[in-house]
């Protein structure tokens, strides 16, 4: 920074100021603070940057200094009040309401106080703090419509917010709210089209917070936690999007939502924001994701819902033991943010762990009560039905969704303590049991269909896959790879060797469209449809046929290579050489060749490509030149040598 002449320090600061560049001011500022610590007018300002970079802490630092150095002005008792509101201090935060004892202030006092009560849980003392206002100030309906809104009364809640739109005008944080309220009636269209509105003006009238330049992969810098940023109210309006975009299962549009928000670093990120990348990039970046949400479980606030999805994380991946340590170290966090349902299944699946049969009696009661709540909703629906109560049949039918989702749940959990088993039986029958439930559910439906297929039940799997597949013919590449290869596999040991052709055929014009219009982008459908066909040959004896469909599936590799799909034609090689070492197979000497050749352009192709996925939070890690295929096709290719006995 360029050294400011003296008589120019006041002109400069107030430039700096007014061009929002409150960092430098800052800078310059704790400079002039460090030889006049008791100057007015340098903490004021400092006070005033402070709150404007968001950095309440500080903020409430310099206002305590100002109303201990200037008792007699009101102002900074109320700045410093705000501020400790905003840094999270709320007992600090009340006490410092108390001593605005200016009529003038009152009507501050009460309205800081009711939000610090709201903040802190205490809605009951919200409320009647805000009972003392005038009903025809604004603020009251704002406030009013926040504790309706908690307390789940979200249409009341939308018409408060609403009112409050009207006599404030446009206001980004009443927008977001109404938006928040059509969110939780599920009337996404709505919400979307309050969040457009948020994200238009915010784009037109402050083009300096860079919306939307981060996913066209322009490289901007970090446009701070300024308040201009907090009162456009963006970063809620594309948290929110996000999560419509997550629950109508479109996970590539909640990234961009992410992606699209005004670009700032890591450790200015708010706890919403830090869950929901947390959550979204899960599946390609888990070890970060984990370390995102546990490191928010330690914040003295944190979105409600990241308990839950920690713990439930942490069971997808299989980490037991850390989610039984994680709710045993917070079980003052379990009655708090874990409903009943939520709390009984992870207890049923850590239970899994060590006696598999109490687990499955402990899901079998959930499912017992469920299944009772799903008849008593049923019932409501008809009753709504014939009593032409459209708003009671759409509840009624919102809940009975709802509740099917968790049978579903709690099914496939049942249902996978015997799959693990390999009791194939036992998990048809179980299914067997929910079809008065889930008849009409495609989850159930796949698996059933996976179930008769692992007992060869080929037929009968057809008629579960296939309307599956039916239903998206149009755009057959949404659908599972595993399905369309189940299905084919089903086809042809069923002698329906047409229907596979044309199904494959179907797969292949949709590949080859994709291709064309995205050259670089990687599809394995086709690829692992033929590998799975090809693992079945090789399964029933017939290596020769099976290897050549697996070394074909594969090409052009610079394309169909990938971790999933060496993993399928690395188990049919290890199997055929598994079977030649015993003199069980003889290969010709073409085919031994063709499978050299293979195994060499997969170490010529293979090397960004790692041979598998590692688990997130494993201690020791493979190292990083073993885990690629090039190195796993070298081990192959020694092994062919050894068996052929090429190498004497």
């Amino acid at each position: 920074m360029t050294a400011i002449k003296d008589g120019e320090y006041t002109a400069t600061i107030y430039k700096l100021i007014k061009d929002s560049q409150y960092v430098e001011a800052i800078h310059i500022l704790n400079g002039q603070l460090h030889k006049h610590t008791k100057s007015r007018a340098a903490l004021s300002l400092l006070g005033y940057c402070y709150f404007h970079i968001q950095d309440f802490t500080n903020s409430a630092d310099c206002y305590e200094q100002l109303t201990q150095l200037h008792p007699e002005v009101e102002e900074y008792k109320v700045y410093y009040a705000q501020s400790l509101y905003k840094s999270g201090a709320y007992p600090e935060a009340t006490k410092a309401s108390f001593v605005l004892d200016n009529p003038g202030s009152h009507m501050k006092m009460l309205k800081l106080q009711a939000c610090i009560k709201y903040c802190e849980e205490d809605y009951s003392a919200a409320k009647s703090l805000l009972e003392q206002l005038p009903q025809e100030d604004p603020d009251y309906v704002y406030n009013m419509g926040c504790l309706l809104f908690q307390d789940g009364k979200y249409e009341e809640a939308c018409k408060k917010f609403s009112s409050a739109m009207q006599v404030l005008g446009y206001v980004p944080a009443l927008s977001y709210n109404i938006a928040l309220c059509f969110y939780s009636l599920k009337n996404y269209p709505q919400a979307v089209k309050y969040i457009g509105e948020i994200i238009d003006q915010g784009i037109r009238e402050h083009p300096e917070l860079s919306v939307g330049l981060t996913t066209e992969g322009v490289d901007v810098h970090s446009v701070g936690n300024t308040l201009v940023l907090h009162q456009t109210a963006l970063i809620e309006a594309f948290n929110l999007k996000a999560a419509i975009e997550y629950q109508l299962k479109n996970v590539n549009g909640a990234q961009e939502a992410l992606t699209d928000m005004p670009p700032r670093s890591e450790e200015e990120l708010d706890p919403v924001t830090l869950h929901n990348q947390a959550l979204l990039n899960m599946d390609t970046k888990p070890s970060e994701g984990f370390e995102k949400l546990a490191f928010l479980l330690q914040q003295p606030s944190f979105p409600p819902v990241t308990f839950g999805n920690l713990l439930l994380l942490y069971c997808k991946h299989e980490y037991f033991d850390l989610a039984a340590d994680v709710l045993a170290e917070n079980a003052h966090l379990t009655y708090k943010f874990l409903s009943p349902y939520m709390y009984e299944f992870l207890d049923a699946l850590l239970t899994c762990q060590t006696a598999p049969e109490e687990a499955f009696r402990k899901l079998d009661e959930m499912n017992g009560k469920l299944t009772e709540q799903l008849r008593k909703l049923a019932k409501q629906v008809q009753e709504a039905r014939m009593s032409r109560d459209d708003d009671g049949q759409k509840k009624a039918l919102q809940d009975n969704d709802l509740t099917q989702e968790k049978y579903i749940v709690v099914l496939m959990a049942q249902a996978k303590i015997y799959w693990n088993r390999e009791n194939f039986q036992m998990v048809e029958k179980i299914f067997r049991k929910s079809v008065e439930v889930c008849n009409d559910d495609d989850t159930w439906k796949l698996n059933v269909a996976h179930v008769l297929f692992m007992q060869s039940k080929y037929k009968e799997a057809i008629g579960f896959y296939e309307p599956i597949v039916k239903k998206h013919y149009d755009d057959i590449l949404n659908v599972s790879a595993v399905v369309l290869a189940n299905l084919c596999v089903s086809y042809i040991l069923t002698s329906q060797n047409e229907e596979a052709e044309e199904l494959m055929r179907k797969i292949e014009k949709e590949e080859e469209q994709i291709s064309y219009d995205d050259p670089d982008k990687k599809v394995f459908h086709l690829c692992i449809v033929n590998l799975v066909i090809g693992t079945l040959y090789c399964a029933k004896g017939n290596y020769e046929f099976g290897i050549s469909r697996v070394i074909k599936s594969l090409e052009p590799y610079n394309k169909k290579l990938g971790t999933d799909t060496w993993f399928y034609a690395k188990r049919c090689f290890l199997s055929l050489l598994e079977n030649m070492s015993k003199h069980m197979v003889m290969l010709r000497d073409a085919v031994v060749q063709e499978c050299i050749q293979f195994l060499e352009h997969c170490e010529a192709y293979g090397r960004e490509v790692p041979a598998i996925i590692e688990q997130p939070l494993e201690e020791t890690r493979v190292h990083v030149g073993k885990n690629t295929v090039t190195y796993e096709a070298r081990l192959l290719k020694a092994l062919f040598y050894e068996v052929i006995g090429w190498n004497k």
